[in-house]
């Protein structure tokens, strides 16, 4: 038992690296991606990559998973064949899905570009350019969904390399061909930044392929054993074929939505964006925020928040199993660490992203628009952490088998988003969509604490106490930051990129480095990230 928790907690720690490794990549890559075709270039790719966010998680986050849990639980019963029957059957409705939400996207892409864009600037993104690269990343579908059906049947015989190994390959494939491909075109060919973002967008369905490539070698290699584990099993449910797919819609269909939050957001933006800031007057601008907000500030703050919900959701097999044997107790304490994991890590980060956020997007993108994308990376950097927190609420609510107020409180907050969006924007200008999604998130964060509290009697009190230390490090930390940038604003100059990028390194070293320290000798992250995080247990390590 003990080794096969073992096994469970270092696929799951396997799952997070991987997860943060592809997200990282992601964000690098957009340094020289922002070079080659600007704002307006990741904009465009924004508008594509949405609305195909929207499709991708239909079939990547709720089926995946259920697909894992559906496999995991039969086997554990002894019966391996109702598992890859569930796998076979599986694959052909993805494989159907996904030729369905190929051919929708790619012949509505007109339709929704024609939403989206409501000026007629000739020298701005056009109803055309949206539709082509739109169009473009459609082809991805037709192989993502069969793709994630074979992830997750190998997550559910406990086996994590190959979706960590096959995520990463993706990635760093998908990229590769998105630099050499518009690095091509633009500066060999000398084409346009339209095609050179629609082929960019294609670069899912290259990743994809690649990906498949590397699950068909794991699958090689482990199908002598699925085979040998069928052959020997002594129990059979004989579920039919209707069985298999309501029992798998049952696990996965509450967090197909909840995994579509973001996504969903953005697409409320996309729709309301460009024709609130083009009556508000702000025309000039309107492609640049986007860009900011959307794709490449997006990019930044959603770093710390995959590290902080990597390590919480690893929690929740063991929550799960703690509510299931109604042991109070220890599912308080471990609800308490999945919220103060999120706190303690994403707090100071979007504090020291609000702060630094000339410095941070000066070093990354440059210094041209830093008027405009240092002010909205500021406002949108808080957002994180309510992004952070619904993540591992509505986590905590699938482990005590309260999952369908999760999908509640969402929609709840996209509503919110929807009434108030093109509002705001009049209100506020391009920040009043940060608002928009800020307190669309808040809501359904508190909806779901709430929900929590109400079905097992929660106490918060434990979180409360922490998040207050946590504060009180943090403001401290931003008072050394506002220092180090007081103090080094005299003899480094902020309108050159070297001087933006020694700060941001003096900002982030000094004032984290600040943090960190408070946090380590007050025993605040030993406490609740665990006893190897202490830096005294470390030093008396390296002694020895």
């Amino acid at each position: 038992m003990g080794e096969n928790m073992s096994n469970i907690v270092k696929g799951a720690f396997l799952l997070t690296v991987a997860s943060f490794l592809s997200k990282f990549l992601g964000m690098i890559y957009v340094i020289p991606f922002n070079a080659l075709v600007g704002e307006t270039g990741g904009t465009l790719f924004s508008f594509a990559y949405t609305p195909y966010s929207i499709f991708i998680s239909l079939s990547t986050v709720g089926i995946p998973v259920a697909v894992s849990k559906f496999v995991s639980r039969y086997n554990s019963l002894g019966d391996y064949e109702t598992g890859m029957r569930l796998f076979k059957v599986a694959s052909m409705l993805m494989a159907c899905t996904g030729i369905l939400a190929f051919l929708i996207m790619f012949f509505s892409a007109e339709w929704l570009a024609e939403w989206m864009i409501t000026s007629d600037d000739p020298k701005g993104i056009t109803v055309e350019d949206v539709t082509f690269v739109t169009r473009m990343v459609s082809i991805a579908l037709l192989i993502i969904p069969v793709m994630s059906i074979v992830r997750g049947f190998f997550q559910g015989h406990e086996s994590m390399k190959p979706t960590a190994v096959s995520q990463v390959i993706e990635q760093i494939v998908r990229i590769t061909f998105i630099l050499i491909g518009s690095f091509i075109i633009l500066k060999i060919f000398d084409g346009s930044i339209v095609t050179a973002v629609g082929f960019s967008t294609f670069a899912a369905f290259i990743g994809a392929l690649a990906s498949c490539v590397i699950l068909f070698m794991f699958w090689k290699i482990r199908k002598p054993y699925f085979n040998k584990q069928i052959q020997s099993q002594t129990q059979s449910y004989n579920r039919s074929t209707k069985e298999l797919i309501v029992e798998l819609f049952s696990y996965a269909g509450p967090f197909i939505l909840v995994g579509l939050a973001i996504p969903l957001y953005q697409l409320v933006d996309q729709f309301t964006f460009e024709r609130a800031m083009v009556a508000t007057g702000l025309e000039d601008t309107w492609e640049l925020a986007y860009g900011v907000i959307n794709y490449y500030g997006h990019k930044v703050v959603i770093i710390p928040m995959t590290i902080a919900t990597g390590l919480s959701l690893s929690l929740l097999p063991t929550l799960t199993k703690s509510y299931t044997q109604n042991n109070k107790q220890l599912l308080t304490k471990q609800i308490n660490q999945a919220l103060q994991i999120v706190l303690v890590l994403v707090v100071p980060a979007f504090v020291g992203m609000a702060m630094l956020s000339d410095e941070i997007y000066g070093s990354l993108y440059g210094l041209e628009i830093i008027p405009i994308a240092g002010p909205l990376l500021a406002w949108y950097a808080p957002v994180v952490l309510l992004f952070g927190l619904f993540s591992v609420t509505a986590a905590i609510l699938q482990g005590i088998n309260e999952q369908r107020f999760a999908v509640f409180n969402l929609l709840a907050g996209l509503l919110t988003k929807i009434l108030l969006n093109i509002q705001f924007i009049h209100w506020f200008g391009a920040k009043g969509a940060i608002f928009g999604t800020a307190l669309a998130s808040g809501i359904a964060v508190v909806l779901n604490l709430w929900r929590i509290k109400i079905a097992i009697d929660f106490n918060y009190k434990e979180t409360m106490k922490r998040t207050t230390l946590i504060s009180i490090f943090v403001i401290i930390m931003a008072v050394v930051i506002w220092l180090v940038q007081f103090g080094f604003g005299f003899i480094i100059p902020n309108d050159e990129r070297w001087g933006v990028i020694l700060m941001l390194v003096l900002g982030v070293t000094i004032g984290g480095g600040v943090y960190l320290y408070l946090a380590s000798v007050s025993t605040l992250l030993e406490r609740i990230l665990g006893s190897r995080i202490s830096i005294d247990k470390l030093k008396r390590k390296r002694n020895k």
